[in-house]
């Protein structure tokens, strides 16, 4: 018995040893994070692949703040998200050697939705605020008509709450009755099915089945979070440890590239620069 183990052991180890060559391998790729990055990441790496084909890549949601932690503890070499890294995030990750590097990819606007049967045309930060309290319960409250309001939201571990938390919420708590779901889809899926409800979306998950408000009399469009004049306008990010390097510098120099931010713009958000006509007027 004792010989048979002595004999087992040195293959477990060249075993070992093989799973962490793979894990370690220089045309690997993983991408977690947030799920309103998910789209543009998605196509991304559906379109890098076709010219790449002997990299692997590992695509995952599950929100900013998962794509972050998994930055933290080394299991994603790319934590997708769509607001910027906490201090406390910072500091823990350099408590664990890591140097959380930010690569902005694109642009957004935090757009506020409703039903398409709602005749409401727009509100104020402070409307959509109070609304969130749920100090406003009535749409005939903010000129709608005499229904009910269905707050709906992200979970809070969505970068996408943080965002409105930081635009609109600024450290009030949303009301309890709110209905927190877990992704941009949900959001999206639960706005069309509900004609009281209001919600938030990126602008690349706003599509004929709700209507987007304006905010502070603004729409929400790819000049106007460019120039920075929709107030809910953000970044998008990638993040890597340290300074992008082997596949990961590949892959984000091709989403920053012509061809990449052709895919952002496809895929309904906003590219980093504005096409020539836009900056034109035409």
């Amino acid at each position: 018995m004792k010989k048979m183990v002595k004999s087992v052991l040195p293959i477990l180890v060249l075993l070992l040893g093989t799973v962490q060559a793979v894990l370690a391998a220089d045309n690997s790729l993983v991408i977690k994070g947030s799920t309103t990055v998910l789209p543009i990441a998605q196509a991304a790496v559906d379109a890098y692949i076709k010219s790449h084909r002997n990299v692997q890549v590992s695509l995952s949601g599950g929100g900013s703040g998962d794509g972050i932690k998994a930055l933290i503890d080394g299991s994603t070499d790319i934590a997708d998200s769509s607001r910027e890294i906490k201090k406390d995030e910072i500091e823990l990750a350099k408590s664990k050697g890591v140097n959380p590097v930010a690569t902005v990819i694109a642009h957004d606007a935090l757009t506020p939705v409703i039903h398409p049967t709602n005749n409401l045309k727009g509100l104020t930060i402070d409307q959509l605020s109070q609304i969130y309290q749920g100090n406003i319960t009535n749409w005939k409250q903010v000129g709608g008509a005499d229904w009910p309001i269905v707050v709906i939201s992200r979970d809070s571990s969505s970068g996408t709450f943080e965002s409105w938390a930081e635009f609109v919420m600024k450290k009030v708590r949303v009301t309890p009755r709110a209905q927190m779901l877990a992704s941009n889809g949900a959001v999206y899926t639960a706005v069309s099915k509900n004609k009281y409800a209001i919600a938030y979306l990126g602008l690349g998950y706003v599509h004929k089945g709700v209507k987007a408000l304006l905010v502070n009399g603004v729409a929400a469009s790819v000049e106007t979070a460019v120039t920075k004049k929709y107030p809910l306008s953000r970044e998008l990010y990638m993040y890597t440890n340290g300074d992008p390097k082997g596949e990961a510098a590949k892959f984000l120099a091709f989403i920053k590239s012509a061809a990449g931010q052709a895919i952002v713009v496809k895929e309904g958000f906003v590219p980093l620069a504005l096409p020539p006509r836009a900056k034109q007027g035409k």
